[in-house]
């Protein structure tokens, strides 16, 4: 049976979910990864951090969307072309993404290639 001629009635499973605008399943939905791409009215703000974490340097991009699909993506993107580690978060108004050692550069050229305006350091 064809997968796109199913409806889906309930599920625990998350790869089951449906998005709302498309009615796509989320793992399959392009919408919302448009959408974020397309909105490039925000300002990525840079900073270091090194209190409370042992001495280490923390290069944290404040101010991103909100949108978990977009933030995994640019943080999976960023921690393999800097080679590091690093995590995102949706906490607060606003996305996070924090990355391992001091990487400023390195980010600002990969958000000037891809035309993500920027400040700080």
């Amino acid at each position: 049976m064809n997968q796109k001629n199913t409806k889906l009635v309930y599920s625990t499973d998350p790869k089951d979910q449906v998005c709302p605008k498309c009615k796509e399943y989320v793992s399959e939905c392009t919408c919302v990864k448009q959408e974020a791409v397309q909105s490039r009215n925000f300002v990525a703000v840079f900073r270091l951090e090194k209190n409370a974490r042992g001495g280490k340097v923390v290069t944290v991009i404040d101010a991103l969307p909100k949108i978990e699909i977009y933030l995994k993506d640019l943080c999976k993107e960023l921690k393999t072309k800097c080679g590091v580690g690093g995590t995102y978060s949706t906490s607060g108004k606003e996305g996070l993404i924090e990355i391992q050692g001091d990487k400023r550069e390195q980010i600002k050229k990969i958000f000037d290639q891809k035309g993500i305006k920027y400040k700080g350091m």
